[in-house]
C-alpha cells in the first residue's frame, strides 16, 4: 500500500500541474496578460503538492514500524518482550510459522497486522488530505498578477539548499561516527600500537572458555598491502589508459573512435565480482603457470593477480580523463604547432600532453583512490592473510577486506575486533581524502587558462 500512496501522490501533482496550467491558459486566452508563463503556474501547483506530501509519506514510513512494535512490545505479559521476541511476533504476522508459538505470540501478532493495516489506512487519508488542500490553496493562487514563476523558483531553490544540506550533514555524520568509534578502539588499543605496530591479527576471544590469541592490531601489514595492489593497479592502468587515451583523441580515424570509446567504457559498467572472477579462474593460474615455467614460487591468492586486474577495471577510468582533458586544449594551439611544421607526434608531446597535465594527473590521483577503496576483487583474488610484504606474488590483505572481514558476524560492538574496523575506515578515510585534496590542488595551481 505504500507503493499505492506514492502513484497517487504522483497523480495528484499531475493533476495540480494540469489544473493550474489550463486555468492560467483560460485566463491569457481571455486576453488578459499573465505575469508568469502559464507552465509555471503549472509547476507551482505540483510542487505544492508534491513537496508536503512527499514530507508526510517519509515521516509515515519513518515512525510506522517503530510505533507499532513499540505498542505491540507494550501489549506483552512483563518480561516476555525482547528483539528476538519481536522478531519471531513480526514473522507470525507476515505469515511465516515455525513449529507452534505460545498463544500470547498469536494474539500480538493478530494485534500487529491490525495496527499495521490501521496505519495504512490512515496513511492513505493523511496524504489525502494533504494533497486535496493543497490543490485547492494552489487552484485559488492562480491570478494574472501571481508571481509564479518566482514562487516556483524560490521553492526549488530551498529543495536544492535542503539536498545540499542534507549531503553536508551526510558526510558529516559519517566523519564523526567514524572518530566516535575509533576513540573507543584507541581506549582499549593504544594508538602507538595501531599505527606502528607490525602483526595484525585480531582474533580475539570473545567468551571466557574460547581459545584464542591475544589478538595484535598493527595496521602497517593492512596498509602495505593496499600499497602493494594499488601500485600494482596503477602500473597497469596508468601506461594503458594514457596511450589509448592518446590515440583515440588525435591518431584515431573517425570511425574507429565512434566504435573503439564506447567499447572502452563498457570496462567501467562491468561488475567487481565479475572482474574477481576473472582474476580467480583465469588471471591467477595463469601467473602460478607462468611462475612455475620461471621458477618463482607464485601464491594461491596473488597481490598480482588483483592488481592487474583492478587495473584493467580503472583503464576506462583514466582513459576518460585524459581524453577529456586533452580535449579541453584549444585547437588553436594543436593548429599553430601543425603550422610551424610539427608532426602529430611532435604536437602530442610537446604541446598539447604538457598542457593536458593538470587534468591527467588528477584522474590518475582519483584512479589511486578508487584502487585503495576496492573490496570485492581483492577479497576474491588477494587473500584474507596480512602480511608484511612488498613481493606481489605473495598473498596480501588490504584495509577494506580486514574491515568487511571485522564486521561479519555477531560480535558485539564492545570488542576491540569489531572496534578496529572503524578505526580501519577512519585511517583509509584520511588517505583517500588527502589524495582527492592533492588532486584538486595539483589541478587548480598548473591549469592554464586560455581565452
Amino acid at each position: 500500500m505504500t507503493a499505492f500512496a506514492f502513484l497517487a501522490l504522483f497523480a495528484a501533482t499531475l493533476a495540480g500541474y494540469a489544473l493550474n496550467r489550463h486555468a492560467a491558459g483560460a485566463i491569457r486566452a481571455g486576453g488578459v496578460q499573465l505575469h508568469s508563463l502559464p507552465q509555471f503556474h503549472g509547476g507551482y501547483a505540483a510542487l505544492r503538492v508534491a513537496l508536503p506530501g512527499l514530507v508526510f509519506l517519509l515521516l509515515w514510513v519513518a515512525a510506522q514500524g517503530p510505533v507499532i512494535s513499540y505498542l505491540v512490545l507494550n501489549g506483552l505479559p512483563e518480561g516476555d518482550g525482547g528483539n528476538l521476541v519481536l522478531t519471531e511476533i513480526e514473522s507470525i504476522a507476515r505469515g511465516t510459522i515455525f513449529g507452534t508459538p505460545e498463544p500470547w505470540k498469536l494474539d500480538a501478532a493478530a494485534r500487529m497486522v491490525v495496527l499495521q493495516t490501521g496505519a495504512r489506512w490512515l496513511m492513505l487519508g493523511g496524504l489525502a488530505v494533504i494533497a486535496a488542500t493543497s490543490l485547492l490553496l494552489s487552484r485559488t493562487r492562480v491570478a494574472a498578477a501571481f508571481r509564479a514563476r518566482q514562487a516556483t523558483e524560490r521553492m526549488v531553490l530551498g529543495l536544492m539548499i535542503f539536498c545540499s544540506v542534507v549531503a553536508i550533514l551526510t558526510t558529516a555524520g559519517i566523519v564523526l561516527s567514524l572518530l566516535f568509534e575509533s576513540l573507543r578502539f584507541f581506549r582499549m588499543v593504544p594508538i602507538t600500537e595501531f599505527l606502528f605496530g607490525l602483526n595484525w591479527e585480531p582474533q580475539i576471544p570473545i567468551r571466557a572458555d574460547q581459545v584464542a590469541g591475544v589478538g595484535a592490531f598493527g595496521w602497517l601489514p593492512v596498509i602495505v598491502g593496499t600499497i602493494v595492489v594499488t601500485l600494482v593497479a596503477v602500473f597497469i592502468a596508468v601506461p594503458i589508459g594514457l596511450f589509448s587515451a592518446i590515440y583515440l583523441n588525435e591518431f584515431a580515424p573517425r570511425r574507429v573512435r565512434a566504435v573503439a570509446k564506447p567499447l572502452l567504457e563498457i570496462l567501467s559498467g562491468v561488475p567487481t565480482v565479475v572482474y574477481g572472477f576473472f582474476a580467480v579462474l583465469t588471471v591467477t593460474p595463469a601467473l602460478r603457470q607462468l611462475g612455475a615455467t620461471l621458477g618463482l614460487d607464485v601464491a594461491p591468492n596473488t597481490a598480482l593477480a588483483a592488481g592487474s586486474v583492478m587495473g584493467m577495471m580503472l583503464v576506462p577510468f583514466i582513459s576518460s580523463f585524459a581524453d577529456d582533458a586533452l580535449s579541453a586544449v584549444p585547437r588553436s594551439l594543436r593548429d599553430g604547432s601543425l603550422a610551424l611544421g610539427a608532426t602529430r607526434a611532435e604536437t602530442m608531446l610537446k604541446v598539447l600532453f604538457p598542457a593536458a597535465i593538470p587534468g591527467i594527473v588528477g584522474g590518475v590521483l582519483l584512479a589511486v583512490s578508487r584502487a585503495i577503496g576496492e573490496t570485492m576483487i581483492v577479497v576474491m583474488a588477494a587473500g584474507l592473510i596480512a602480511k608484511l610484504t612488498l613481493n606481489p606474488l605473495d598473498s596480501v590483505t588490504t584495509v577494506t577486506v580486514q574491515i568487511v572481514t571485522l564486521l561479519i558476524g555477531d560480535t558485539a560492538f564492545d570488542s576491540p575486533k569489531t572496534l578496529a574496523a572503524f578505526a580501519l575506515g577512519l585511517m583509509l578515510f584520511i588517505v583517500t581524502l588527502g589524495i582527492n585534496v592533492l588532486a584538486l590542488r595539483i589541478v587548480r595551481k598548473y591549469r592554464e587558462l586560455y581565452d
